[in-house]
């Protein structure tokens, strides 16, 4: 399916009138202008985006991109499929009794029990309905495999995508609602259950299902990654209450309506965002004010006084904006200092939160040391993800971006890459600080990761080099010779341009 983009991005609409301005809130406007539109002008009045907006900070627009729009007529549309999405997840709360106040480790209990006691599901009353009866041990044996599966959630081989798919497609909802129940953190904060599901729920759909990489899976992935990180011996006895909902929340909210974009095409595209962040952290500034757009819209921590949600927003931001890929330099030799001198006191707070942000860096790159069946699935979308970047900066005659190009780039050497000047120096660190098991299985997985794909690599080369071999001349009047030798056959990437 085609995505289509309007280029340069037009301002806003309408001005905006200063009264508002004073509001606190979400209000939300009819847009016609974004950057992801579609070629059909009849859509875009049924376009809608919410901004929110801040009487402290006026220059702040809390945007939430609105999803892409596919020109395939055939396919679902986006409300289509939110809907359905929606009305699945309302079935599954309702069948696990969360609404109630149900705690996460009862899920598989009151699941089973909510379908069981259902009179369709009692072959007594209906000997003949064996269809129903069926689907109600379906949804046993999905409570049963989810059970296990939360059980296991502090594992590093936690399997996200079987996750994803035993959640009906909301992994991040379910996971980020049973650790902060884990924790103990919903009675301890005192959050509203339904102000809580409807921000998860929100969060959740606020990233684009259509990102190959940038999407819920990745921010549940680095969730459950940020758990593990959290259970080890160091964090576990330092960190307070306050600093793990915050680590959670930042880990959910990390790439919070990313637009499968990265920040030099904003930047060359004139986009608001690049204008309105000064082409600074404008991705990680972008996800950071969408969070705290919906944190008021839904009033989660409304009932915390004023200077304490202001405050746990400001943090909830130095932890995402930490995340920028361009600032790794910066925290890395401030990490490598601060273990060289043994100066980390993790009793003080603004140290404990340099090394929350240090986690979630870890955290949100974590992919090269999973096991080689989930690190190969990540390493394959996140390149598919830079490649329709590509291609969408050849189709507008831009400059095609480094590691773009799908032409002159594949997975291995873009990973091996990434490994060797990126994901090591920061886990080598990390594993000055934490030496724990967890952190030398990362070390090892991502030592034989990248053995995998260099010899993919090598692979790759030798069917290419076989291809450029001479074709045989044949004999005078062998014409089955020359038939047979200039048979095409495709190049594969990773050739010896790579």
């Amino acid at each position: 399916m085609e995505v289509c983009y309007q280029l340069p991005v037009l301002p806003l609409d309408r001005p905006v009138p200063k009264h508002v301005l004073s509001r606190r809130g979400a209000i939300s406007f009819s847009s016609s202008s974004s950057l992801f539109g579609a070629p059909d002008p009849r859509q875009l009045s049924q376009r809608r985006g919410a901004i929110s907006y801040d009487s402290s900070d006026q220059t702040a627009l809390y945007i939430r991109m609105l999803a892409r729009l596919g020109c395939d007529s055939t396919a679902a549309s986006a409300p289509e499929r939110r809907v359905h999405r929606l009305l699945s997840f309302q079935r599954y709360l309702h069948s696990s009794r969360v609404l109630r106040g149900s705690p996460s480790r009862c899920l598989y209990t009151s699941l089973m029990k909510t379908t069981l006691d259902r009179p369709e599901y009692d072959i007594s009353l209906n000997p003949s309905n064996t269809s129903q009866t069926n689907s109600g041990i379906h949804c046993v044996c999905f409570a049963f495999f989810l059970k296990c599966m939360l059980d296991k959630v502090g594992n590093w081989n936690f399997d996200i995508f079987l996750f994803d798919r035993l959640t009906n497609g909301n992994s991040l909802i379910t996971l980020t609602f049973h650790l902060l129940n884990q924790y103990g953190l919903v009675e301890l904060f005192q959050l509203d259950m339904i102000k809580l599901w409807r921000f998860l729920v929100m969060v959740q759909e606020d990233y684009h299902s259509d990102n190959p990489y940038h999407n819920a899976v990745h921010a549940a992935d680095v969730t459950q990654a940020m758990y593990c990180y959290m259970k080890e011996p160091k964090l576990a006895k330092s960190l307070t209450s306050y600093d793990i909902i915050l680590g959670l929340l930042a880990a959910a909210t990390h790439d919070l309506d990313h637009p499968g974009v990265n920040q030099p095409f904003l930047i060359k595209t004139d986009h608001y965002l690049a204008s309105l962040y000064r082409n600074t952290s404008v991705l990680e500034n972008h996800h950071w004010k969408s969070a705290v757009g919906l944190l008021r819209e839904t009033g989660l921590f409304s009932h915390l006084p004023p200077e304490k949600s202001l405050g746990l927003e400001r943090e909830l931001g130095s932890l995402i904006l930490a995340t920028d890929i361009s600032q790794q330099n910066e925290y890395l030799s401030r990490f490598r200092l601060h273990l060289d001198q043994q100066s980390l006191c993790l009793s003080n707070a603004s140290h404990r939160h340099f090394i929350l942000q240090m986690a979630l860096k870890c955290a949100d790159i974590c992919n090269p040391c999973r096991p080689w069946e989930l690190s190969k699935q990540w390493s394959e979308k996140v390149t598919e993800e830079f490649f329709q970047q590509g291609d969408i900066e050849k189709k507008h005659n831009l400059q095609v971006s480094p590691l773009c190009n799908r032409e002159t780039n594949s997975v291995g050497n873009i990973q091996i890459g990434f490994m060797t000047y990126v994901a090591e120096p920061l886990f080598t660190e990390w594993a000055r600080f934490s030496d724990t098991r967890l952190s030398q299985t990362m070390l090892g997985h991502m030592g034989l990761n990248k053995a995998s794909w260099g010899g993919l690599l090598q692979e790759q080369m030798s069917a290419s080099e076989e291809a450029e071999l001479p074709t045989p001349v044949p004999k005078d009047g062998d014409s089955t010779g020359m038939t047979e030798g200039t048979s095409s056959k495709e190049i594969p990437q990773g050739s010896s341009q790579s």
